[in-house]
């Protein structure tokens, strides 16, 4: 696991790619569509990482780059962790 996201975070994100085996690492820059990531899957991920770490994906954050890697994706939900808190 990568030491800049929590384990509820690979939980969650793992969940929603199939194509990653088990085995293989979760990586920040991992092409999330590649292992598996579709628009329904995005749609419940998303659902998901708000009420998990109670926030609010705002306009700015509602694009198809957010998603793209578990980096772009961790970066996201942080600083709205830190507005949220704010």
């Amino acid at each position: 696991m990568s030491a800049k996201w929590d384990d509820q975070f690979e939980e969650l994100v793992r969940g929603f790619l199939p194509f990653l085996d088990t085995a293989e690492p979760l990586t920040e820059d991992m092409n999330m569509r590649d292992a598996g990531l579709d628009s329904l899957g995005t749609v419940e991920l998303l659902g998901a990482l708000e009420d998990l770490y109670q926030v609010r994906f705002v306009d700015d954050a509602l694009t198809m780059d957010t998603f793209a890697t578990p980096g772009v994706l961790w970066k996201t939900v942080s600083k709205l962790s830190t507005v949220a808190a704010g």
